[in-house]
């Protein structure tokens, strides 16, 4: 099928618009394959079969999604929160994924192999997945789920001033969540007998994912790390306060890389409480510096053994209160 190329409004990779016309027989299948879905997925749907842009793929997929998934959870998909877990979040199985797909490759007109999937874990790992797919291009490293332990054995920052209790990073942002407890220090002065989040703690909470993202997601020179002692907070512009934050809130965190280039890097953020929006960060810079990458332990008569260190930073642990 031959091809003609148009620039993308959201990338300055091209996307292939397919010269064979969207008849009305094409029309009236994609009906009939969609009719389980909503009307706004069908349209988004015809748009995309009619001019190829890749703008109008985030609709269909969060459409098809949503026909497979419980009623009682689709409320998730308002948003379309891309860390939404697949699995844990939305209920969806292996045979469940197997569905999802099947009627993507139909709409979209894709072609997806099974081992290609076992790393979309989810919501914006499928998207992104299907815009790479759509677009030619190689497919990004999988999302990297992150556990608390591991976030305090890398992270510079450590209770009591660690705002994150779980986090994943991707090849472009991280996300993570922060629950106040009430326990916390600076909840004792702020305020007397009304404890609330101080927007500015929440800021260093966007901050330090972004620190995380740095040292677990972004792409560095061969044979070079990013130190974590090397990050450094620089800037933040473009802050809005929505919401104010009260114990027992549960902050869902994301950050986004806009730019890298050593020795700054700048993020947008955003802080929701469920559906609610809290905190707004246009733009947060962090300076960094690499060093020299650390080298894999050696194996010997074929286990991997330890570097001489490996207690000198012990995982955390901590208990985090349902």
């Amino acid at each position: 099928m031959s091809e003609t190329y148009q620039p993308s409004l959201s990338s300055n990779k091209p996307f292939p618009i397919a010269t064979k016309p969207f008849a009305p027989d094409d029309e009236a299948a994609l009906r009939e394959a969609l009719k389980r879905c909503s009307p706004s997925t069908f349209e988004a749907a015809v748009q995309f079969r009619k001019t190829g842009n890749p703008e109008h793929m985030p609709a269909v997929v969060i459409g098809v999604i949503e026909r497979f998934v419980e009623p009682d959870l689709r409320s998730k998909l308002k948003d379309a929160d891309d860390d939404l877990r697949l699995i844990e979040d939305l209920g969806i199985d292996s045979l469940t994924m197997m569905e999802i797909v099947i009627l993507v490759e139909d709409v979209l007109q894709l072609s997806i192999n099974n081992d290609e999937l076992r790393n979309l874990r989810t919501v914006g790992d499928v998207k992104t997945f299907i815009d790479c797919k759509i677009r030619g291009l190689p497919l990004p490293r999988p999302t990297k789920f992150l556990p608390i332990e591991h976030i305090g054995s890398v992270m510079p920052v450590q209770p009591p001033f660690l705002f994150l209790n779980e986090a994943s990073v991707s090849s472009t942002g991280a996300n993570g969540k922060y629950k106040i407890t009430g326990k916390e220090f600076f909840l004792q002065g702020h305020f007397k007998d009304n404890p609330i989040m101080p927007a500015s703690i929440m800021l260093e909470a966007l901050g330090q994912l972004a620190v995380l993202f740095l040292l677990e997601g972004a792409t560095t020179e061969p044979g070079k790390a990013i130190g974590a002692n090397t990050i450094f907070f620089t800037g933040c512009e473009g802050v809005r306060a929505h919401r104010m934050c009260k114990p027992g809130d549960i902050l869902t965190l994301s950050i986004k890389s806009k730019r890298m280039k050593m020795p700054l890097a700048t993020f947008e953020g955003a802080i929701r409480v469920g559906q609610e929006k809290a905190v707004i960060a246009e733009d947060i810079t962090l300076t960094f510096a690499y060093v020299e990458a650390a080298v894999e332990p050696s194996a010997v008569n074929g286990t991997a053994q330890p570097a001489a260190d490996s207690d000198a930073n012990p995982p955390l642990r901590v208990a985090i209160n349902a």
